[in-house]
């Protein structure tokens, strides 16, 4: 539910004060809001993305520059590719959307392609509501709308988001397409790549969901999308269909557990601000501010990730080896409180987790004892 107009106002000025005086804010893209959703318990992340707070410059700051990112030759070779797949009014785009989708359609000779521009992400965000709902009144017809923007709410801030393109067929469902520079090798893609493209995809799924919604008649979202990919080494297109179900009810229970973002910024000391601008102790006393929640898997999503890391490893959290294993520990938040309850010094030795420690702990102590033995023979 949209914040009403006073109190969403005064969040975007608290959100442009943590950004730090004149700068723009970065835009909140489906790709940083499904690594968002993955770990919802970052209070860290959840301010910062949604105060649009660049958090590359930020770790650079921090002393920690980020490796995460897209290679600018992978981006020119991904923007070229996805020129190639939509030239000539996206006739090879929606031929593959039929083949792979709708078979029962007829095939699209000739297809709309509305005219999307408008003044700022409000704009193109109405702009595209309207388009589609125009698209979908006009039954027997295919269009293509490319590059449209989304607004998805997140945690009482909006997010908008840009898809490849949204295709809507002559039964009036829309289609989410997902356009990708890997290669799909006899069929197949690597299912690592795979994987992140469906939760992109999710994401749109969730917020043209919402659009449909506002419909009078509300249009079927298709559950699932095209992933449009190179053909083996070639430059040529091909596609398949991802069945996005299992993403997108995940993200939509991760983006409800989130905490409001307001809420947090509430929380923050006054005068707190990210400007990677400020000196490097301001800077790191406010990003201190907010509790992060680090995980490994954190590293191929988050440029703060080498600065959260690093700050785990010296408080000895148990939340650098992972959050299987942070699971398994139970109230043991240190690695130092791990030993001391394997050592039989700490702990409750009727709690499940002390009580497998110490088991292990005997059972490696028993096997260096053995294998000295069979050493000294």
């Amino acid at each position: 539910m949209p914040l009403p107009r006073t109190r969403g106002t005064a969040l975007r000025h608290r959100l442009a004060e943590l950004r730090g005086p004149d700068v723009p804010a970065k835009a909140l893209d489906a790709r940083a809001l499904a690594a968002l959703a993955a770990n919802p318990g970052c209070k860290r992340r959840a301010i910062l993305d949604g105060a649009g707070v660049n958090k590359a410059a930020l770790a650079g700051a921090l002393g920690s520059p980020s490796a995460f990112g897209q290679s600018q030759f992978a981006l020119t070779r991904g923007n070229a590719f996805e020129a190639k797949v939509k030239a000539d009014g996206g006739a090879e785009l929606l031929r593959l959307v039929r083949e792979k989708l709708d078979r029962r359609a007829e095939p699209p000779a000739h297809a709309r392609v509305p005219e999307l521009t408008a003044t700022g992400p409000e704009g193109r965000t109405a702009r595209t509501a309207l388009a589609l709902r125009e698209a979908t009144e006009a039954p027997g017809e295919w269009t293509l709308l490319d590059h449209p923007m989304l607004a998805l709410d997140v945690a009482g801030s909006p997010a908008f988001l840009e898809p490849d393109a949204v295709v809507v067929h002559p039964d009036g469902s829309w289609t989410v397409v997902e356009i990708k520079s890997f290669p799909m090798l006899d069929g197949s893609a690597d299912p690592a790549k795979v994987g992140a493209a469906a939760r992109q995809a999710a994401v749109y799924v969730l917020a043209l969901e919402q659009v449909a919604a506002r419909l009078e008649s509300a249009p079927r979202v298709r559950d699932r999308v095209l992933l449009v990919c190179p053909k083996d080494f070639s430059n040529l297109p091909t596609a398949s269909a991802v069945d996005v179900r299992k993403q997108r009810a995940v993200t939509a229970r991760q983006l409800d557990r989130l905490t409001r973002i307001e809420d947090i910024a509430d929380a923050l000391p006054a005068g707190t601000c990210f400007s990677p601008e400020l000196p490097a102790a301001d800077l790191t006393a406010a990003v201190e501010s907010v509790p992060a929640a680090y995980a490994p898997e954190c590293l191929s999503a988050c440029e703060l990730a080498f600065h959260c890391r690093a700050r785990s490893l010296e408080s000895g959290a148990v939340t650098s080896l992972g959050r299987s294993v942070r699971a398994e520990l139970g109230g043991l938040t240190t690695v130092e409180d791990v030993l001391s309850a394997a050592r039989g010094e700490s702990g409750d030795p009727d709690d499940p987790a002390v009580a497998a420690l110490r088991r292990a702990a005997r059972l490696r102590a028993e096997a260096l004892g053995q294998e000295a033995v069979a050493g000294c023979r």
